[in-house]
């Protein structure tokens, strides 16, 4: 298993509350679409960053093809412009 973790920050005057309600509702319903994807959240962070997410992937394969799966590209789409910066790390179980 691998686990797949994103923060991010978000471009001045974007409503933080609405930006992730927004993610969510086009990443999350991703799990058991795209092969190898088996869990994801979404959600306001705090203390830095404006949000997290969190996934889980079956193998390091299963996470190289979500990241250029039809799927993922079109749901980014919705809300790739409202990012200014991230950091990501993964890890294997």
């Amino acid at each position: 298993m691998v686990k797949h973790i994103v923060l991010y920050t978000f471009k001045k005057d974007v409503d933080k509350d609405e930006a992730v309600k927004l993610i969510a509702s086009v990443l999350e319903p991703l799990v058991g679409k795209i092969p190898g994807l088996t869990h994801m959240e979404i959600r306001r962070a705090f203390n830095g960053m404006d949000y997290a997410l969190y996934s889980e992937f079956e193998s390091r394969e299963a996470l190289v093809n979500y990241k250029d799966h039809p799927l993922h590209l079109e749901a980014k789409s919705h809300f790739f412009h409202l990012l200014d910066s991230r950091v990501c790390a993964e890890y294997d179980l």
